[in-house]
């Protein structure tokens, strides 16, 4: 082909590539303009990350939950689990801190390898998905759980007893698993604490002395379960339960059947968790050098919630730093509760 002749067909193609690239640049704006718009609909985000959909339009909304906890589970088909709404998932709110505390914790980081953030609404699953590998949508048709549930209003006892039916589906699955509430920082690992051949294990607001006196105060916060027969027929007992007992929330309704005579027919063995190693506000941890988790409980309120978390996380940097004959010596307590300490709880 004639130099003369090239030059026309070079400039054509040129000119063709040029157009093709421009208009694939600006689908790819406009396309992005309107993920990140306000009205970036649910239907969008189900096509985007299609286990946000999981209540309606999945095929197969187990088997989505069996495969994601399959990939976060430890040799034991054992999982640490937590719920997290919009109001808690915000950017500098308590998913931070509580992601933060297994990054500062003594042999905590790699624990995070088996949490799964189950995202109660859309916001949070959005943002479980920017600061976590495993995530999972659990949303009830009709019930939006993006603002903050303040302590027994309908919202909050709707949550609560929406959680104990989903850990049924887990136990159900196979898998075993320990549940924490978000505003729970974790200091160390907790496995070695747990009873061995305790089904149900939970802490407590107020620990009485003995693991297996049923006059402990258990807190629904945290809880380690072990998936058989036994624990499944309970989780269904408990939540069964709530028609029994309207307008409570699930740790009271708890406290209410942890003797029932079910309980002993169904031969479950519940232990209470010791607040020298699972502590919170209602009642601290006092060693620093045995701590396993603090839970900031009886305090209501976003702010003061991050506030104390927020300290609590400073006396735990403030203990690491130390040499060990320091450390041993105890020398550093908690300065919590502190702003939570005004609540009347």
């Amino acid at each position: 082909m004639s130099p003369e002749i090239s030059k026309p067909i070079r400039r054509a193609a040129l000119v063709f590539t040029v157009l093709t690239l421009s208009a694939l640049l600006l689908y790819t704006a406009t396309d992005s303009n309107r993920l990140s718009s306000g009205s970036f609909s649910s239907s969008s985000f189900a096509t985007i990350f299609p286990s946000y959909l999981n209540y309606s339009s999945s095929s197969n909304p187990t088997q989505e939950l069996e495969e994601i906890l399959k990939n976060a589970s430890m040799v034991n088909n054992t999982v640490i689990l937590t719920t997290l709404n919009d109001a808690w998932a915000r950017t500098g709110s308590i998913v931070d801190l509580f992601l933060e505390s297994f990054m500062l914790g003594d042999g905590t980081r790699k624990l995070l390898d088996h949490l799964v953030i189950v995202s109660l609404d859309e916001r949070a699953y959005n943002r479980c998905r920017i600061v976590h590998k495993h995530c999972y949508a659990l949303v009830t048709k009709g019930v939006g759980f993006h603002q903050e549930a303040y302590f027994m209003t309908p919202q909050y006892l709707k949550m609560m007893w929406r959680r104990i039916d989903f850990l049924r589906t887990v136990l159900e699955l196979g898998y075993s698993f320990v549940f924490t509430d978000a505003d729970i920082m974790w200091f160390r690992d907790p496995f070695p604490r747990f009873f061995p051949d305790a089904d149900f294990q939970i802490s407590c607001d107020n620990y009485l002395g003995r693991p297996e006196d049923m006059n402990n105060s258990p807190n629904g916060g945290f809880n380690y379960v072990k998936s058989n027969s036994r624990s499944i027929a309970f989780y269904k007992f408990w939540y069964s339960s709530r028609e029994t007992y309207p307008g409570y929330h699930d740790q009271d309704v708890l406290n209410k059947i942890k003797s029932d005579q079910m309980i002993t027919k169904i031969g479950l063995k519940i232990r209470f968790l010791d607040t020298a190693y699972f502590g919170g506000l209602c009642e601290p941890s006092r060693d620093l050098n045995v701590v396993c988790t603090m839970h900031v409980n009886c305090c209501i309120g976003m702010d003061r919630k991050l506030h104390d978390l927020n300290l609590m996380l400073q006396d735990w940097r403030a203990f690491m730093s130390l040499p060990p004959d320091l450390k041993n010596q105890s020398i550093i307590s908690w300065r919590v509760p502190r702003n939570c300490s005004l609540d009347p709880l």
